[in-house]
C-alpha cells in the first residue's frame, strides 16, 4: 500500500533519523498509483507501507522522494493553458458548517453551479467538526491511547455515509477507494506515532488536511454530478508558505504564483474546487494555515488570481455590531472597511480569520460574507472605504461600526519610579514576555513612565508574572521596581470604526456609557489612528458594558432591569401603568423596561426575563416566595445582559430607605416617593447625596413631595440657573387641600375629615395626616435641596389633632370623638370668614431666616392659595428673579395614578439619562 505526500528530501532525511528507512529509488511504485500527477507537479515523498501495523509484530515503513525537474511535460498530452487573471474570477470559500452534511455539501453544488461568473474557485473546509476530529486522532496517538483507531473509523464513516449520500456509479467508487487508501496510510502514520509519543508539526498538519481534501474531493464530485466540469486542486502543490516563529505563515506569492500557473495550464477549467487551510513550505513540507485559514487561503487565491470578489459564505447574514449572542439588538453591518474589519477581527469578533483583509487589500479586491441559509441576506461588504459619510443629508451609519469582546484576559502591571526616563525598560519587559511564548493583547502606558501595563491571556498569565519576578528581581529588592501585579478576571472591550478618527466626543461618549452603567475601567488604550479604543474591565461587567456602549452609539433598546418594591397602592398602580405603556415605550422610544422582580413585606415574586405585568397579581400570589430584600437584590441586578438596574420604591417604609446607599454604591439606581430617607437624619442625608453626585449611579425622588408636580425639578432648575431661593410656602397635603376647601359654611371639621377618608382621600389613619408630619417631612425636602441644613425637629409643626385624642387606641376611636373637638376649629375659621379670609393648613420654608414651619394660616379670598379646589396642591417660589410674583405650580397633589405617575415619569427621565432618545 501507498500514498504520495508532499513531503520533501531533506525533510524525508529528517524522518530516517528517528524512526524511518529512506528510500529515494522507488519513482516506478510512486507512477503506477499517480501517473500523471507527480510528473506535473512539485518534488514530491512517497511513503510505502510495505505491511498493516499490528500491535507486536514488526513493521516496514519506507520513506523514498520523487525529485523531478521544474519543466514537466507529458508528451504533449496536455495542452499548455495560460492562467487567465482579473475580474473573470470569483474566489469563493464555503466553512465547515456550509458542508457539514451531504444535504449542506449539496446545496453548496447549487450555489456554484448557479453563479454566473465567467470563471470559479471555490475554496473549502473540511466538513464540520472534522478538523477537531483529526487533532484529537494526533492527541490520542502521541498520548498512546489505543482509541486513536476507532476514532478513525468514525472520521472514515462519517465522510464515506456523506459519500454514499451524495454520489453514485464510478465517483462513489473511486471516492471510496481513495477514502480507505488514505485511512490505511493515516492508521500506519499514527501508528508510528503512537510509538514514537510524539508528533512533529509538520506530521501534524500532513494529518489534519485530510479533511479539507475528503470534503474538495467530495464538493468537486457533486458540482460533476450538476453538469458542471470542475476540476479539484489539493492546494500543497500551489500554496507555499514560510512558516513564522509566532505560530503563524506568511505567504510566498512569487512562488505560489509561478505554482498555480503551472497547475492551471495542466488542469484548465472555469471551475476549480480547491482545498482550504492546508498548503506546504518551499521546501515541499506539508503545513497548514493554521485555526480558522480557510479564509485566509480564499484570500490568498484572491489575490493570486486579482479575482473581482472573494465570497466567504457562513451561517449568519453579516457581521454584526457587536455579538448578537450578547447583543440581541445588534445589527448587520452593510460594509466595512479594511481597517475595520481587520480590527474587529483581531479583537475577537467572529467575522474572518485576522489576515484574510491583507492579500485581497492591495489589488481593492472586496470580501462579502454572506449566508449560505439565508441566501436573499445581502450580506457585509469589506471593501477600500469610500469616505462617503452623508448621502441625501444623512448620516448613513454610526460612528462606532461594531463593538468586540475577549474574554478570560489578565491584567499584568509593573510599576516603580526606576522605570522612569530609563530607555529599554519596556524592551526587557516584552522580551521576557516573549520568552515564555506569551501573546500581549494590549498595552497601556503613561506618560509619567511610572508603570506598564499589558493584558495577556489568562491562562499564559503565571508564567509571565514568574519570568518578570525573575528577569526583574534585583531591581524589586532594589527598590527600582516596587511591584509586578496580576489582576486576574478581566475582559477586554473594543469600540471600532473608520469614522472615529478625528471626530470630537466619540470618546467622550463611549466612557459615558460606561460610567453611566457603573462599569469601572481598569485600563484604556487607543492608538493613533483613533480606528480603536480599546478598555480592560472586570470579566463579570463585560457584558453589561458591551449592551452600554452599543445601545449608546446604535440607539437600540435601553433595557433597565427594575425591582418594585411595594406593590400596594401607589406600587400597584404603577405596574398597571407600565403594562399598559410597556409596548408603546419600546415601539416608540426604545426604552425596554423589564420588571425582575416585585416584592412586598412577605412575598416576592421574582423571573428571570421580566414578569408578566397583565397577571402580576395571580403570579405574586401563585408563585410568590418568602421575601429576602438581599436575594431580591441580588436577583434583578444579577442579569448581565440588562447594563442598568433601578429599584423603586414605593413604600413609606424608613427600613427600605436606609438600603438605598448601598443600592447607589453599588450602581443601581433609585426611584422613590418615599420620602423617609430625604427627610431623615440629616447625616445620612448629606452622605446619601454625596454619594449620588459622586457617581453616575441616579436617584430620582420627584414625587416625594409634589406627588406628580414637578416641584424638586422646578426648584433645582431655578438653582441650577443661578437663581436664589428666599421663600418656598406651599399646600403640600392633598389630604389638607382637600378637607379646608371643603371646610365652609355651617359644615363641622368632623363631617368634613370623614367624607375624605371615605373618598380615599387620607391614609388609613386621618391622624397620618392631621398631625402635620407629612407636610413637615416635605418641607425639610425642599429646605434641603435649598440649602439649607436642617433636622425634621428643626420644623414646629401644628398638629389638627387634638391633644386628648392622639392617643387614641385606633382609627375608629379617633373619628368616634373627633366631633367633640369641632367647635375650636369652627371658631378659628369663623375668624377668617369675618375678615373676609380662609383658613389654609401650609408648610414655608424661610430661606432667607434658615427655617421652617408648618401650620394653619390665613389668606385673603383673592390669594392664590384661596383659589384651590378638590385635592389641589399649590406651591409658591420667591426668588431674586419672582420676587414681586412668585413662581407658582399647581395641580392635583393626591390620589395613586398621580403619584404613580410621578414615579413613572422619573423611570423615563432615568431611561433617558441612560441613553434612551429623548
Amino acid at each position: 500500500m501507498a500514498f504520495s505526500s508532499p513531503i520533501s528530501p531533506s525533510y524525508s532525511s529528517h524522518l530516517s533519523s528517528k524512526h524511518f528507512k529512506v528510500n529515494r529509488t522507488k519513482l516506478s511504485t510512486i507512477n503506477k498509483i499517480y501517473p500523471f500527477s507527480l510528473l506535473q507537479r512539485s518534488p514530491f515523498l512517497k511513503v510505502d507501507f510495505s505491511s498493516q501495523w499490528e500491535r507486536g509484530k514488526s513493521s516496514k515503513f519506507s520513506i523514498s522522494a520523487a525529485v523531478t525537474s521544474k519543466e514537466y511535460s507529458l508528451d504533449g498530452a496536455l495542452e499548455n493553458t495560460q492562467l487567465p487573471k482579473g475580474d473573470c474570477w470569483s474566489v469563493h470559500k464555503f466553512g465547515g458548517t456550509c458542508v457539514g452534511t451531504p444535504e449542506r455539501i449539496g446545496n453548496v453544488a447549487e450555489i456554484i453551479t448557479a453563479d454566473q461568473s465567467e470563471r470559479k474557485l471555490v475554496v473549502v473546509s473540511a466538513m464540520s467538526k472534522v478538523t477537531d476530529m483529526m487533532y484529537d486522532l494526533i492527541y490520542k496517538a502521541q498520548s498512546r491511547d489505543d482509541s486513536y483507531i476507532t476514532a478513525l473509523d468514525a472520521v472514515r464513516e462519517k465522510h464515506k455515509l456523506a459519500a454514499v449520500d451524495l454520489l453514485d456509479g464510478d465517483d462513489l467508487a473511486s471516492f471510496l477507494s481513495k477514502l480507505q487508501d488514505d485511512v490505511n496510510n493515516l492508521k500506519s502514520m499514527l501508528r508510528a506515532i503512537y510509538i514514537a509519543g510524539h508528533a512533529t508539526e509538520s506530521f501534524s498538519d500532513f494529518v489534519v488536511g485530510h479533511g479539507e481534501l475528503w470534503s474538495a474531493h467530495l464538493l468537486s464530485s457533486a458540482v460533476r454530478k450538476n453538469g458542471v466540469e470542475c476540476k479539484w486542486m489539493d492546494t500543497r502543490e500551489v500554496l507555499v508558505v514560510n512558516p513564522t516563529s509566532s505560530n503563524q505563515v506568511d505567504p510566498d506569492y512569487l512562488m505560489s504564483e509561478e505554482r498555480l500557473e503551472k497547475w492551471y495550464s495542466n488542469n484548465p477549467s472555469k471551475t476549480i474546487i480547491a482545498t482550504g487551510f492546508i498548503a506546504t513550505t518551499p521546501q515541499n513540507i506539508p503545513t497548514t494555515l493554521k485555526r480558522d485559514g480557510s479564509d485566509f487561503s480564499a484570500a490568498i487565491m484572491g489575490a493570486l488570481l486579482k479575482a473581482r470578489q472573494v465570497t466567504i459564505w457562513t451561517d449568519v447574514d453579516g457581521v454584526y455590531s457587536a455579538d448578537p449572542r450578547k447583543v440581541s439588538e445588534a445589527v448587520i453591518l452593510k460594509t466595512l472597511s479594511y481597517q475595520e474589519a481587520w480590527e474587529m477581527s483581531y479583537f475577537g469578533a467572529n467575522v474572518l480569520h485576522p489576515r484574510t483583509i491583507v492579500p485581497v487589500m492591495q489589488y481593492d479586491i472586496p470580501i462579502v460574507i454572506k449566508n449560505i441559509f439565508n441566501l436573499s441576506a445581502p450580506g457585509t461588504m469589506i471593501c477600500r472605504s469610500s469616505g462617503n459619510e452623508y448621502e441625501d443629508g444623512q448620516k448613513l451609519e454610526s460612528l462606532v461600526k461594531g463593538f468586540a469582546t475577549i474574554d478570560n484576559v489578565a491584567l499584568v502591571n509593573v510599576e516603580g519610579t526606576g522605570m522612569a526616563g530609563v530607555p529599554g525598560t519596556a524592551s526587557a519587559i516584552f522580551s521576557a514576555v516573549k520568552d515564555v511564548g506569551a501573546n500581549v493583547i494590549m498595552i497601556s502606558q503613561a506618560s509619567s513612565e511610572h508603570s506598564v501595563c499589558f493584558a495577556v491571556p489568562e491562562k499564559e498569565v503565571k508564567a509571565v508574572a514568574d519570568v518578570l519576578e525573575s528577569r526583574f528581581g534585583q531591581a524589586l529588592s532594589a527598590g527600582r521596581l516596587s511591584q509586578i501585579a496580576v489582576i486576574p478576571n478581566c475582559s477586554i472591550l473594543a469600540a471600532v470604526g473608520q469614522r472615529m478618527a478625528s471626530t470630537p466626543g466619540v470618546s467622550a461618549t463611549f466612557f459615558t456609557a460606561l460610567a453611566k452603567a457603573n462599569i469601572n475601567i481598569r485600563a484604556i488604550a487607543q492608538g493613533c489612528t483613533e480606528y480603536n479604543i480599546t478598555v480592560v474591565v472586570k470579566r463579570e461587567d463585560c457584558v453589561r458594558a458591551l449592551r452600554a456602549v452599543h445601545s449608546k452609539f446604535y440607539l437600540s433598546r435601553t433595557i433597565i432591569a427594575v425591582g418594585i418594591v411595594g406593590p400596594g397602592l401607589i406600587g400597584g398602580t404603577l405596574l398597571d401603568q407600565l403594562k399598559d405603556q410597556t409596548a408603546v415605550l419600546k415601539e416608540k422610544f426604545n426604552i425596554d423596561l423589564r420588571v425582575m422582580g416585585i416584592t412586598g413585606t412577605r412575598t416576592m415574586l421574582l423571573s428571570e426575563s421580566g414578569i408578566d405585568l397583565s397577571r402580576w397579581r395571580e403570579l405574586l400570589s401563585v408563585k410568590g416566595e418568602m421575601a429576602d430584600m438581599n436575594k431580591f437584590v441580588h436577583h434583578v441586578r444579577g442579569n448581565h445582559f440588562i447594563p442598568n438596574t433601578v429599584m423603586v420604591d414605593c413604600t413609606a417604609d424608613s427600613d427600605v430607605a436606609s438600603h438605598y446607599f448601598g443600592w447607589l454604591h453599588r450602581g443601581i439606581h433609585v426611584v422613590t416617593p418615599n420620602k423617609k430617607a430625604n427627610s431623615g437624619p440629616l447625616d445620612q442625608y448629606l452622605k446619601l447625596r454625596a454619594l449620588q453626585r459622586q457617581s453616575y449611579t441616579h436617584y430620582f425622588y420627584e414625587a416625594t413631595v409634589g406627588a406628580g408636580l414637578p416641584i424638586i425639578s422646578t426648584l433645582r432648575g431655578l438653582l441650577e440657573t443661578g437663581d436664589k431661593i428666599l421663600r418656598i410656602e406651599g399646600i403640600f397635603s392633598g389630604t389638607l387641600s382637600y378637607i379646608f376647601n371643603n371646610f365652609t359654611g355651617s359644615r363641622a371639621f368632623s363631617q368634613v375629615v370623614k367624607e375624605a377618608k371615605e373618598a380615599g382621600y387620607t391614609e388609613p389613619d386621618p391622624r397620618d395626616d392631621l398631625s402635620g408630619t407629612d407636610v413637615a417631612r416635605k418641607v425639610i425636602i425642599l429646605a434641603r435641596e435649598s440649602g439649607l441644613q436642617l433636622e425634621l425637629s428643626d420644623i414646629p409643626v401644628q398638629s389638627l389633632v387634638p391633644e386628648p385624642l392622639r392617643s387614641s387606641a385606633s382609627p375608629e376611636e379617633f373619628m368616634q370623638q373627633l366631633p367633640q373637638f369641632d367647635q375650636q376649629l369652627a371658631a378659628q375659621r369663623q375668624e377668617a370668614e369675618d375678615t373676609e379670609e380662609v383658613l389654609r393648613y401650609v408648610g414655608v420654608v424661610d430661606v432667607v431666616n434658615g427655617k421652617g414651619t408648618v401650620e394653619l394660616q390665613r389668606y385673603s379670598k383673592e390669594h392664590p392659595f384661596a383659589q384651590l379646589s378638590g385635592s389641589d396642591n399649590i406651591i409658591a417660589f420667591t426668588t431674586e428673579r419672582y420676587a414681586k410674583q412668585p413662581l407658582i405650580v399647581r395641580g392635583p397633589g393626591a390620589g395613586a395614578e398621580v403619584t404613580a405617575g410621578g414615579v413613572f415619569c422619573d423611570i423615563l427621565r432615568l431611561a433617558s439619562y441612560l441613553g434612551a432618545p429623548s
